[in-house]
Parts: structure tokens; sequence; C-alpha cells
């Protein structure tokens, strides 16, 4: 067992590496230029799509609003929470500028992938439509093409067990038991019956649930996070100050806080960005292909807000807390370092909001996930699977709850990137279908302003 753990983590080591960040930075500020900075001179317009989304309209069987939901369902997870402190702590201040720089030129990556997963969507032997990587590589790129789609399912199934169930569960299994001491079996219990009473409804029930609790939780975490920033307000420019200055110039040992150089900065905030955020691994396009949209255009434009909701905004929130306390320098890492700074501001009841926050993002992450593993296992083998992978992603929480997970988090985070790159090379060689179907939406708007879409 040591053997293949030493060769995961090796592999894990060179597809987290520097060719991998170059390609997710170099991808997204390619389609970034290309689309002539739109994705960021657009976000108002996506917000208003965003706010008119919550009615459907057009094909598919979700509204635009509860496919965003359900894409933030899966991302606004544990990397939130536990991915921006493991930035801070192994990168310094700096890496949350470059999280945010990842963030921006991620937005472009989402809005293509979303553009190109409604473009070439299908319907499925159940009348769904579905989509997503596997279906514009096939579609898009053509049958020689296919072992790239095929190749990014099966990486994406596996992952998601990993990264979208068991490590999640594991994470509320924990957090409860520390703060309330739930046992991890009862957890891994509840899990399973909330989960499965959830997936019986399919994606219908997982985008409504997600609908209405994603807002709530985002909402109800952010207010958390303002009045650890109110209380804390003289240290805020300190903050911004800390973030700009190390983005730039090595960190100095500190208190608890090891150092870091510039490139480690680069490069957990690239990779916990990422991590947090999804761009450019081809899990959200999924669920923007069911979308009741009336064009790919438009529910790119809301596809992109998940990026910048996800990570300028929500995982801000986290970092400054960390910084503004000064919590970064005790030695803390993960979750611990972000429940330590609620803690620091909030006597006797930061813990207990983040050990909540972090339970309800991660139940939404299995949620999310589970359509992500659900589809690319139907691409696989056919609809014939989707019943059997219902109940043994249900009973997958329990063990993910109850077992120690170190070399499972390992795989998991391997495949993530592994998933990533036939999605970022079907994104750059389907780049001139996203302009062009870009441009052809704008030259119409122009001429009919009454129609938003």
């Amino acid at each position: 067992m040591d053997v293949i753990t030493g060769s995961v983590n090796w592999l894990n080591g060179i597809v987290w590496g520097v060719p991998m960040l170059v390609l997710i930075l170099g991808v997204g500020l390619f389609l970034t230029v290309g689309l002539k900075f739109l994705t960021i001179l657009k976000i108002p317009l996506g917000f208003k799509l965003l706010w008119q989304g919550r009615i459907p309209g057009g094909d598919g069987d979700i509204s635009p609003f509860n496919a965003l939901m359900t894409s933030l369902a899966a991302t606004i997870g544990t990397g939130n929470i536990a991915g921006v402190a493991t930035a801070i702590f192994l990168g310094g201040p700096g890496a949350i500028f470059w999280m945010w720089m990842t963030a921006l030129v991620g937005m472009a990556t989402k809005f293509a992938e979303a553009v190109l997963a409604v473009h070439y969507r299908e319907e499925d032997e159940n009348g769904k439509r579905v989509g997503g990587p596997m279906y514009y590589i096939k579609n898009g790129l053509g049958a020689k093409w296919n072992w790239m789609a095929i190749a990014f399912a099966l990486f994406a199934s596996i992952a998601g067990f990993g990264i979208g169930n068991m490590v999640q569960a594991n994470s509320i299994a924990n957090a409860l038991n520390a703060n309330f001491a739930i046992p991890e079996w009862l957890t891994g219990v509840v899990l399973v019956v909330l989960v499965g009473a959830v997936l019986i409804g399919g994606i219908g029930r997982i985008a409504s649930v997600a609908g209405k609790l994603v807002p709530i939780m985002a909402i109800a975490y952010m207010a958390a996070g303002i009045l650890v920033l109110a209380l804390n307000v003289e240290a805020i420019p300190g903050a911004f100050s800390l973030i700009f200055t190390h983005a730039f110039t090595p960190t100095a040992a500190t208190g608890g806080f090891a150092g870091a150089a510039v490139w480690a900065a680069i490069r957990f905030g690239v990779a916990r960005g990422v991590f947090s955020n999804e761009a450019g691994l081809g899990s959200a396009p999924i669920a923007h292909a069911a979308a009741q949209c009336k064009g790919p255009v438009s529910q790119g434009l809301v596809a992109m807000l998940g990026t910048f909701i996800d990570t300028i905004i929500v995982c801000s929130f986290t970092a400054l807390a960390i910084l503004v306390t000064g919590a970064w320098t005790s030695g803390e890492t993960g979750a611990a370092l972000t429940s330590k700074a609620f803690e620091m501001a909030l006597p006797g009841a930061g813990g207990y909001i983040i050990a909540a926050s972090l339970s309800v993002f991660a139940f939404t992450t299995i949620l999310g996930w589970s359509y992500y593993c659900e589809r690319s296992l139907a691409y696989l083998f056919g609809i014939k699977v989707i019943m059997p992978f219902r109940v043994v992603w249900s009973l997958a929480a329990y063990v993910g709850a109850t077992l120690k997970l170190g070399f499972v988090w390992l795989l998991a985070d391997t495949l993530n990137a592994l998933m990533a790159v036939p999605n970022l090379i079907a994104l750059a060689l389907l780049s001139p279908i996203v302009f062009k179907i870009t441009k052809e939406f704008f030259d119409t708007r122009g001429k009919s302003e009454n129609n938003p879409f």
C-alpha cells in the first residue's frame, strides 16, 4: 500500500505542478482575451439573467437559476473553509491574490464550458437534457476524439466518489463529532438517509433542494464573516496590504507560520482556487447542460457567476477573517485555522458556526457531485446504471463518515486534475465556436434590447 500511495503522491505532484497551473491559467487567459474581457465587463448582465432565470424558459429540465445553484452546491464546500485556510498556511497571505486572479480568468473558462455544454447537449432515453465535456468533446471535436470524452467521464466518475462524497462526509462527521460530540457512525446513517431521499428525485429534486439551501447557507456564512470583519474593522486595510504585498514578495516566518516563497503563493493560490471553484475541471457544465435556457450564451453568463460568487465573494470572507484576527500566524491549517479565526472573533460561538457551515457546505457538495458522477457513468454505461449508482452513492457517505481517508483524498485530488486535462484541451480547440456563438448573441441582442436573452 505504501508503494501505491507513494506512486499516487508522485503523480499528484506532477498533475498539480507547473504544467497544470500554466494550462489552467493559460486557457482561462486565452478565453478571457478572446472574449474581449466580456466575462468581467458583463457581470451585471449575468446577475440580471440569473434573477430572470428563476422562471424557466426554453428547453431543459431545470431553471437557469437552479442550474447555477446545483453547480454552486458542488463548488461551495470544504474548499471555501478548509481550502482557503490551507492556501494561506502553505503560501502565505499572497496566495489569496493568486486565488482571485485564478477566479477572474476562470470566469471565462466557466462561461465557455457552459456555452459548449448547452450548444452540444443531447437528449437521453429518458427524455432528459444531458451534456458536459464528454458531449462537447464527442459532438464538437468528432468521433476520433471520443477517447478523450471517455477518459474525462472515467476520471470524473471515480474522483466524484472521493472528493465529492466520502471526503465531504468525513469532513461533516469530524466537525460534528469535535464540536457537538455526535458519533461518526450516526452522522453516516443520517447522511445515507438524507442523500438517498434527495437522489430518488433525480436532477429535479437535487436542483430544487440546491435552489433553496445554497442561497441560505451562503448568505448565513457571509453574515457571520461580516460580523467578524466588523469586530476587527481596523485590521482590514492591513489584511489587504498583506495580500497584495506578499503576492509578489516572500512572506517571512512569524509566530507559527513557517514562511513562504512567492512561488508557493502562486502555486497554492491557483491550486486551491481551482479546487474551490472548479473552473476548468469540467464538472459545472454537466449541471448547466440541463438548464431551461433560451440559448448557450445566456446560460454561460449565468454560469460564470459561479466562479465569481464562490471565490471572489465567499472565499474572500474566509481569507479576510483569518487575516484580520491574526489567526494565520497560529500554526493551524485547514478547517481548524478557519475555526480558530472565527472563535477568536466570536468566543464560544465561532467554532460552532464553522462546524455548522462546513457540514451544510459539504452536504450540498455531495448532492451536486452525485449528478456529475451519475451523468459521467451514464455516458459510459447507459441510463441503466443510474438507479444502482444512486444506491451506492448514498451508502458511500456512510463509508466516508466512518473511515480514515488519507489515500482517498490523495487519489481523488489527483483524478480531479486529470479531469481537467481533456476538458481544457477541448475548450482550447473549440474556442472559435465559443467566440462565434458569443458574437452572434451580442450582435442580435444589440439589435433587440427588449430580448434579454
